[in-house]
C-alpha cells in the first residue's frame, strides 16, 4: 500500500468518533492526514461532540474532546492531496456555507480523487453540488438533502457503508469498519 496524502475538513462540534477514529486509523496504516478548519491554523483545535443512540427518536449529544488541527486552512493546496475525508456532526451545517470548503470538495470530484463522507458530511456534498446521479448514504435526517441534490439516498443499516466510484459514505460512526475498509480499498485503487 502506497502512502497517500489525505485532507480532512472538519470544524467546531464535529462528531468525536467520526473525526478521531478515521484520523488515527489512516495515520496508523501509514497515510499522512492534514486536518483543517476554516479560519484556523495548525495547532488550533475544534471542540467535538459525542453523538450516541440511546433509544430516543434521534441521537443524543454530549461534549467530546478537543481535536487538534494539523495544517493551516488558508495554506491548503488541494491539488497536492490524494483524497478527502469529511466527518459528520454539527460542523457540516456551517461548513457548507463556506465557499472555500465547497471549492475544495468540488476539486476532489472534478479530479476523481477518493472522498469519504460520513453522517452529516453529506450536507457539504449536497451544498457543493456533487451528488447528482450518485449513490450516497448519510444520517437518515440528511436523506432529503441528498435527494434534493439529485443523489440516490442509500438507506442502509447504521453499520454499513456504500461505495459509488470514488465516493464512500456511511450513516454514522457504527459503520467505521465498513466505511474505512471501503475507503482504503478505493485509496489503493
Amino acid at each position: 500500500m502506497a502512502a497517500k496524502k489525505i485532507l480532512m475538513i472538519t470544524g467546531d462540534f464535529t462528531e468525536d468518533y467520526e473525526t478521531m477514529v478515521p484520523f488515527q486509523t489512516l495515520l496508523a496504516v501509514g497515510h499522512s492526514v492534514d486536518a483543517v478548519c476554516p479560519d484556523k491554523k495548525a495547532g488550533d483545535s475544534v471542540p467535538t461532540a459525542i453523538h450516541d443512540f440511546l433509544g430516543d427518536q434521534t441521537y443524543s449529544e454530549k461534549p467530546g474532546h478537543r481535536f487538534a488541527l494539523t495544517a493551516d486552512f488558508d495554506a491548503i493546496d488541494v491539488t497536492s492531496y490524494d483524497a478527502l475525508v469529511i466527518p459528520g456532526g454539527r460542523a457540516p451545517e456551517y461548513l457548507r456555507l463556506d465557499h472555500n470548503v465547497l471549492s475544495m470538495v468540488k476539486h476532489f470530484f472534478d479530479t476523481g480523487k477518493p472522498v469519504a463522507a460520513i453522517c452529516h458530511g453529506a450536507q457539504i456534498l449536497a451544498a457543493a453540488g456533487v451528488l447528482s446521479g450518485r449513490t450516497c448514504s448519510a444520517y437518515p435526517a440528511c436523506a432529503p438533502e441528498v435527494k434534493l441534490a439529485g443523489g440516490h439516498y442509500a438507506d442502509i443499516a447504521v453499520h454499513e457503508a456504500v461505495t459509488d466510484g470514488n465516493l464512500v459514505t456511511a450513516p454514522a460512526w457504527p459503520a467505521h469498519p465498513a466505511w474505512l475498509s471501503q475507503f482504503m480499498a478505493v485509496l489503493n485503487g
